[in-house]
């Protein structure tokens, strides 16, 4: 579906276009505030970014832009100029969360998940732990400790990889399925420092795919998957 979004910027508001899935529209129906904008921590680049949250399905989405020249708006009885489109994506709030575990394990302890998920700058961060199967899904990275009825967690880099291992497998199969050639798009770009661009075309696949995770991750740790990528694949081939 296309919808119209006044975002004010002022005294003079702007619309934007969005293509949203159906079940989204749905959503927004059934509660008043359906469809909530919030202003979130990118997990890559650390500032800020617009998120699109789901009050009703506690669901997260990122916001894709796609940009045409000379393109304008017709929305209602005005014209948008400047022919934005904007995408909601579904995306794993565990990336956004990533960020504050990694910056809470310098203190290395465990610690009670609202008081690792706090942000002074991006208040509605608090917004993630409403999330349903929370738990679940920080087992993937973190240790934990049950104290007094109590949880508390600590990042774990070594279930961290393992995880963003399985999310480059998924993005490997996603291209596959769709029948992305990836072998072009790698050429110029060396996700894996101090390789050559090598003619395997599984060896394509793990780069381009690394690279769409390292969108989600601080580049640090995209240098350690990497390298933890590299490891598996030479234990693999060994």
């Amino acid at each position: 579906m296309a919808a119209g979004v006044d975002c004010g910027d002022g005294a003079r508001a702007r619309q934007l276009v969005f293509l949203l899935p159906e079940y989204l529209k749905d959503a927004s129906k059934k509660m008043k505030r359906g469809l909530m904008f919030v202003k979130l921590v990118n997990p890559c680049s650390g500032e800020g970014a617009i998120y699109l949250f789901d009050m009703h399905l506690q669901q997260l989405f990122e916001i894709k832009v796609f940009k045409e020249k000379h393109h304008s708006w017709f929305i209602n009885q005005s014209v948008q100029s400047g022919g934005l489109l904007h995408f909601a994506t579904p995306m794993d709030p565990l990336f956004v969360l990533l960020h504050y575990l990694v910056k809470a394990d310098k203190e290395g302890k465990f610690q009670p998940l609202d008081q690792v998920v706090v942000d002074d700058i991006f208040p509605n961060c608090v917004l993630l732990l409403k999330l349903p199967e929370l738990e679940k899904l920080l087992h993937h990275v973190t240790e934990e400790k049950e104290i007094n009825n109590k949880k508390y967690y600590k990042y774990s880099k070594e279930k961290t990889l393992k995880w963003l291992e399985k999310k480059v497998k998924q993005t490997m199969a996603a291209l596959k399925t769709n029948h992305v050639n990836v072998s072009a798009r790698v050429q110029s770009t060396a996700f894996f420092s101090g390789d050559q661009v090598s003619s395997d075309k599984e060896e394509d696949y793990i780069r381009y795919a690394h690279g769409l995770i390292s969108d989600y991750i601080p580049k640090e740790l995209s240098d350690d998957l990497s390298k933890y990528l590299n490891s598996d694949n030479a234990n693999t081939r060994n």
